[in-house]
């Protein structure tokens, strides 16, 4: 069974569930098998004890099956019997042995030396004299103990038991040698060589003497000879020597060839011996009557031993799926289970294989956890594991349900009410059995692979005992409840070939396997899993369950319960008990009853009459068994007053004991007064149901006459509820009378309302023909209806509405305000009439064709195209007639034209070649002829007129006064991409635009720096906030942290619209230079307040773009007088172009980043830019802004060459250029020898290390050179070399000052930096901040080259503060100052 949705959680707790399972070998739980097992035990301890060992021989390459061997010769007659009739061939073919190989033969000699010797021992004829029963004294019915009932399949085998199971004395080994058997006693013992046995008449291969040795002394004082008699007869000196006589002949002589039982003292001739020895054995030598006793002895009850290991789930789970996928050689959820199967019953009926597993079988539940959720107290379960636990599927639950027998069993009984888990690995198994009192058993796979199951039906059990009982007749003889151990399998093939049915399944996880009553079952475990099984028993198992207590009876096996207990138990309280169940138990009651009464008339007639009361069920089991066939007695027992030990039931009085009647008494339970009283309490409870049957026919057939009313009706059935009476016919006929009742009572109610539902239109319910037979439905009730009267009234309205209607449509027109009355009345009627179905249609007709008149027709708006498409579907609802078709026909053309015409505005809006605007007006035109409203039309209507406003505006901005500007020519463009009109001025305005971005990319190249925070505009116009020092700052570190830019018309702080009107640009410029101009007066002034830097001074103040506090070693502005880290702006470069002794003319000016915005082009490339500009037909702000720009780099050009063509400042020239003259050619000696050895090897070397990055050999040199060159010039620098007036130096600053604000680069700015230079005192401070920084940069180049640690010998040397400084202090230098490299 596949429970839907059923999906319990997996209770128990994996960490501390630890079990320890049993051991199965395979081939000993099959029948058949185990009995060849057994007969090869008894037959190798036949020749074990005479001192040999059993030599299995092989024939056709297999193991002969000896025991198959002696059955088919005992069935073909005997040993004689066969040889006299030569059919040894015979033999050979029902062992499936070849013909025409002379195997007969062959046969014949092994059953000669290993089996016919065993056979005349076991028949006692080479006995004389002798007991050949040896155990028939002992008691013929001594009982069989049988299993305890807690633990089912708990047999355990002897421990003495020396003779098990050992599967490696049939392998097929090779052939040992002489020496391999002399250094193994194992082979010496138990391997199988040659062709059978080899000692001659026995079949015996004799032990090796020093094999033997401490045998023979512990029986005898001396090695054993030839004398051997003798020898013993002097040993013992008690016996005389006439007790020596051979036990056959029952003569002494020859007492040379006397042996002596080692076993019994006997004494026999060799030679008077079946069959007779050649010699004298040596070593322990047994009687016949001795090896008949031991072979005879029974063996030991067959069962399961426990392994020694304990598990957990996870180390079982990992064992057993080790093992399968070893065993198959594949992953083990890939082996199919039929492959398993037929593998697993090979195993079992081999009996050369020896596979064992191990099955963790009948594990408590109660101890070791449930796999379902239970409420036990002792973890707080969640609500999806309460609803498991208290659901009759949890096995938990199922034995104590009501309608279970085994709640009325106060006592957990373990595995039936409480259940027991099961630990599976593949091939492990459990055998053929029954449960206890024959019970329904349930079992569930929680998890892992399949369960194979087989089941015989109860009918067939006792045909399945008998057949195993006939094939296996030895195991039953030493067990005879054996298939009450659940040790033993046979195969299903072989039952069913006995004519006995199997039926097999496949269990899977998730899936429930219920066997029924005395339904024998078997299976296998497929693989690891975990099942839970329990018990449980229904009404219909007492009858069952009674006969299963008298087959106890019979076996005298213990019961695990008192079945009279059980019922009677269930009779005492009737009123808890299940109607099907009351009336099982009376009928069981009723039997039990009888029985007791005729068994205690027995007592009375053996002439018993004492009695006492005996409460039975306050003793324990053990204390009310009976002492003969051991059921739990519990109504009544015999006991005796002087053997108080002694207790029989009332089946087995004459058992009891030997003492007289009048000692013996009556134990009763109850009196056989009380026992009816009981019986009859449950036959009310069972028959009142009767009762209550006749009430509920005589209602429903209304056998009296009168019809019963609905309150009548429901108080059966609520008897029923209340006497949970169970499901019957005459339940359901109530059941269904009352639910047609009150149906048709529900329908009449809402059939009689509808005249009464005004705020809504009501459905309609039934027809006139289904009104009539609900009528008729109503009338044959067999309950009161009071709605029939009203019912039969609405039945009459509908009949006089249908004449009504019939009239009014053969002369009244469709859309008559008499037909729209009368439709409306029949709606009311809560009735489908026939002819209503004609007024619909006929006044459908003409309401919609009225509706497309009106549309059509109307003067007001165009009807849409939703509307019309609205119409013909209605129209396709309306019942077709001519006036319908040819208005449906109207629409139908109308739509078409409309779609059409909408369709081609369409492709026009959206296709990608566009249409000239006339293209467009014809087409709206024609479209317009159309009375209906077409969206795509005047979408395309728009969209010309946009184009025509558009083609106006174009003309306007190109026939004005000044050029357009670009941004109105880009927001023109980009109307007209977007409208879908072909505008042949659009390409015209996209060139232009072109163009003019075109020029500003050209302009923006030219000015602005790599990755620049300004706009062109903004480098462009003057700098209006230059005195504001902080938004100078903010907006150059945007270069690092990106923003939105101020747009163009703040640059010059115009509007969008001041910015089309030259004349305000030109005013604006002008305006900012003033601005910019005193801004930076006023910033030089403010710089001009602050310290100094040095490395006293104190940390303080917001200096350079960093606005950081300051360092000893910055650089200070020439324009805003600020000064600035080394790690945050460029510095000039002393090295380039080539040093001169004029110090004046070296490269040492500084403008911060903040004065120095853009590149600042020459006044030559910004007049080619002009050029350009004078092209373009469209204004940019950036234009203008260039041209302003021009004018103020030309005006000041102009004003500087008039100040440097003044006398004063031209003479003030001619004496620099001499002076640098004579500074040139003093040191140009000096600087050519410098030169030479400047570049030495070793500067070479490392110029060739810079070569490495790609700079030229000579310019590397050339570097290198300069540098040193500079350096030795700082000594000797002297100044001022040139004298200023006030009347000259002061227009000069002014106008360098000036000349630094313009973007632009001038030589007259060039010019007079030197000149005020030189009228200065040399900076030497700044020159060795410089050369420091020029010779930190050469490192970090050459650190890319060649290794950084030759730059100790760095060849560059120069004088600092009167000293010589090598590269090592430039290192140091640029670890300190520079920690950032540029």
């Amino acid at each position: 069974l596949l429970h839907p949705d059923w999906q319990p959680p997996f209770a128990v707790e994996v960490d501390n569930f630890r079990f320890t399972p049993r051991i199965q070998r395979l081939n000993e739980l099959e029948a058949q098998t185990r009995v060849k097992l057994n007969y090869l035990d008894q037959i190798a301890k036949f020749w074990e004890i005479q001192g040999s060992a059993l030599k299995i021989p092989n024939v056709e390459r297999r193991i002969l099956d000896l025991y198959s061997l002696s059955r088919i010769v005992m069935e073909e007659g005997g040993y004689e019997a066969i040889c006299k009739d030569r059919r040894w061939a015979r033999v050979a073919q029902r062992l499936s042995y070849p013909s025409g190989k002379n195997i007969g033969s062959l046969l014949r000699s092994h059953y000669e030396r290993i089996i016919y010797p065993y056979e005349m021992y076991q028949s006692g004829a080479n006995l004389v004299q002798c007991n050949t029963h040896p155990f028939d004294n002992e008691e013929k019915d001594k009982e069989y103990k049988p299993h305890s009932i807690p633990l089912r399949q708990s047999v355990q085998p002897s421990k003495f038991n020396t003779y098990g199971r050992r599967a490696k004395r049939l392998q097929q080994e090779p052939e040992p040698t002489e020496e391999d058997i002399e250094k193994n006693p194992e082979l010496k013992k138990l391997q199988i060589y040659g062709a059978g046995p080899k000692m001659l008449g026995l079949g015996l291969v004799a032990k090796d003497k020093n094999m033997r040795k401490k045998e023979e002394l512990r029986h005898s004082p001396e090695p054993c000879t030839k004398m051997t008699m003798r020898l013993r007869r002097n040993h013992n000196t008690q016996f005389v020597s006439g007790s020596y006589v051979c036990r056959i002949c029952a003569r002494g002589d020859e007492d040379d060839k006397l042996l002596l039982c080692d076993g019994c003292d006997d004494n026999y001739h060799i030679f008077c011996l079946l069959p007779p020895l050649p010699e004298i054995p040596k070593g322990v030598w047994r009687c016949p009557k001795c090896v008949m006793a031991e072979c005879k002895r029974p063996p030991e009850a067959f069962g399961f031993e426990q392994a020694t290991r304990e598990y957990t789930l996870q180390s079982f789970g990992e064992m057993a799926d080790s093992f399968k996928a070893d065993y198959f050689n594949m992953p083990v959820h890939m082996v199919p289970t039929e492959l398993v199967e037929k593998e697993f019953w090979r195993l079992v009926n081999s009996i050369e294989e020896d596979v064992t597993v191990e099955y963790g079988a009948d594990i408590h539940s109660k101890e070791f956890g449930s796999g379902f959720p239970i409420n036990d107290g002792k973890r707080q379960l969640s609500p999806e594991e309460e609803e498991y636990a208290a659901s009759g599927w949890n096995l938990n639950v199922m034995p104590v349900l009501k309608q279970s027998v085994l709640c009325h069993i106060n006592a957990d009984i373990s595995g039936m009410k409480v259940p027991w888990l099961y630990v599976g690995m593949v091939f492990s198994a459990f055998c053929w059995h029954i449960e206890d009192h024959w019970s329904y058993s349930i079992n569930y796979l929680h998890w892992g692979e399949p369960k194979t199951w087989y089941g015989v039906p109860s009918f067939a059990a006792e045909h399945l005992e008998d057949v195993m009982k006939k094939l296996t007749p030895e195991l039953f003889e030493s067990q005879p409840d054996l298939l009450h151990q659940l040790v033993t399998l046979m195969n299903p093939n072989t039952l069913m070939a006995h004519g006995v049915p199997v039926v097999r399944t496949n269990q899977c996880a998730g899936e429930f396997v219920i066997t029924f009553p005395r339904a024998y079952h078997s299976g296998f475990n497929q693989g690891y899993n975990f099942a839970e099984a329990v018990n449980f028993c229904t009404a219909d198992w007492l009858p069952a369950g009674r006969q299963c207590i008298e087959h106890y009876r019979r076996l005298r096996r213990y019961c695990v319960f008192s079945h009279e207990e059980l019922i009677c138990k269930m009779a005492a309280c009737p009123e808890r008990l299940d109607l099907n169940l009351a009336a099982a138990v009376h009928k069981e009651m009723f039997i039990l009853v009888q029985e007791e009464r005729k068994l205690r008339k027995a007592l009375l007639d053996k002439g018993i009459t004492e009695a006492e009361r005996e409460a039975f069920e306050l003793l324990p089991d053990d204390e009310r068994q009976c002492d003969k066939c051991k059921t739990t007695c519990f109504l009544s027992a015999l006991a005796c007053y002087d053997c108080p030990d002694c207790l029989v039931c009332l089946y087995h009085i004459n058992d009891l004991c030997k003492c007289p009647s009048s000692r013996q008494y009556l134990r009763y339970r109850y009196t056989l007064d009380e026992l009816p009283a009981m019986l009859h309490k449950l036959k009310v409870r069972a028959e009142c149901f009767d009762t209550w049957a006749n009430k509920v026919r005589i209602a429903l057939e209304v056998e009296d006459g009168r019809k019963r009313t609905l309150e009548e009706l429901r108080s059966l059935e609520s008897e029923a509820r209340e006497r949970k009476f169970p499901e019957n016919e005459l339940l359901h006929r109530l059941k269904s009378c009352l639910s047609e009742a009150e149906k048709c009572v529900s329908e009449a109610l809402g059939l009689l309302s509808f005249p009464l539902i005004a705020t809504k239109e009501p459905s309609i319910h039934m027809t006139v023909e289904e009104l009539r037979a609900f009528l008729e439905q109503m009338n044959n009730l067999p309950c009161v209806m009071h709605q029939i009267k009203d019912v039969q009234a609405v039945l009459e309205k509908v009949e006089t509405f249908q004449a009504e209607v019939q009239e009014a449509l053969q002369g009244l027109p469709g859309n008559s305000p008499e037909l729209h009355k009368l439709l409306a009345q029949g709606t009311r009627l809560g009735v489908e009439v026939p002819e209503m179905e004609r007024l619909e249609k006929q006044v459908q007709q003409a309401v919609w064709l009225e509706e497309v008149k009106q549309t059509l027709r109307s003067p007001q708006d165009k009807v849409t195209l939703s509307v019309m498409r609205a119409l013909i579907t209605s129209g396709h609802g309306v019942a077709p007639s001519p006036a319908v078709e040819k208005a449906m026909a109207e629409l139908q053309e109308l739509l078409t034209i409309a779609q059409r015409w909408e369709e081609k505005a369409q492709m026009c809006l959206e296709a990608r070649q566009k249409h000239p605007p006339a293209t467009l007006e014809a087409i709206i035109k024609e479209a317009e002829n159309i009375p209906v409203h077409l969206p795509n039309i005047l979408s395309l209507k728009e969209a010309l007129s946009k184009a025509q406003a558009w083609i106006a505006d174009v003309e306007e901005i190109q026939n004005g006064d000044h050029y357009p500007c670009l941004d109105d020519l880009e927001g023109l463009v980009a109307v007209g991409r977007d409208l879908p009109v072909h505008l042949e001025e659009l390409r015209y305005l996209e060139l232009q635009v072109t163009t003019a971005h075109s020029w500003r990319e050209k302009a923006s190249k030219t000015f602005l720096k790599k990755n620049s925070c300004y706009t062109l505009l903004e480098v462009l116009c003057p700098c209006a906030d230059a005195d504001s020092d902080s938004v100078k700052r903010m907006k150059w570190q945007k270069e690092k942290e990106p923003s939105l830019y101020k747009s163009d018309t703040e640059s010059l702080g115009l509007s969008a619209q001041d910015l089309r009107d030259p004349g305000s640009v030109i005013l604006a410029f002008k305006e900012g230079e003033q601005k910019e101009k005193a801004g930076m007066l006023r910033l030089r002034q403010s710089n001009a307040q602050k310290p100094v830097p040095s490395a006293h001074s104190p940390l303080g103040g917001q200096y350079c773009v960093c606005s950081q506090p300051p360092s000893p070693a910055m650089l200070q502005c020439e324009l805003c007088q600020d000064w600035f880290h080394p790690t945050c702006v460029a510095w000039p470069h002393l090295g380039s172009p080539r040093p001169a002794p004029a110090w004046w003319e070296w490269d040492a000016k500084f403008l911060c980043p903040l004065c120095q915005r853009s590149r600042r082009p020459r006044l030559e490339t910004i007049l080619a830019l002009l050029v350009a500009l004078q092209k373009l037909p469209v204004r940019l702000p950036e234009g203008e802004a260039l041209q302003c720009l021009t004018e103020r780099a030309i005006t000041w050009q102009d004003r500087a060459r008039q100040l440097l063509a003044s006398s004063d400042v031209v003479t003030a020239l001619e004496r620099l250029a001499e002076l640098r003259q004579r500074l040139v050619g003093d040191s140009a000696k000096e600087g050519s020898a410098l030169k030479e050895s400047s570049c030495n090897e070793q500067t070479k070397v490392h110029a060739r290390g810079l070569g490495i990055l790609g700079l030229p050999f000579s310019c590397v040199c050339a570097f290198f050179t300069d540098l040193e060159v500079l350096g030795s010039y700082l000594p000797q620098l002297q100044g001022p070399v040139l004298e200023l007036s006030d009347a000259i130096r002061l227009p000069l600053e002014e106008l360098l000052m000036e000349g630094d604000l313009l973007e632009v680069t001038l030589d007259e700015s060039q010019s007079i930096w030197r000149l005020l230079q030189a009228a200065y005192s040399p900076q030497v401070e700044k020159f060795h901040q410089l050369l420091d920084v020029s010779s930190c940069l050469l490192f970090m180049i050459y650190r890319k080259g060649v290794l950084a640690a030759t730059f100790n010998n760095f060849p560059v040397t120069y004088a600092k503060n009167g000293k010589r400084v090598s590269g090592t202090f430039c290192l140091a230098y640029y670890h300190s100052v520079l920690s950032v490299s540029f």
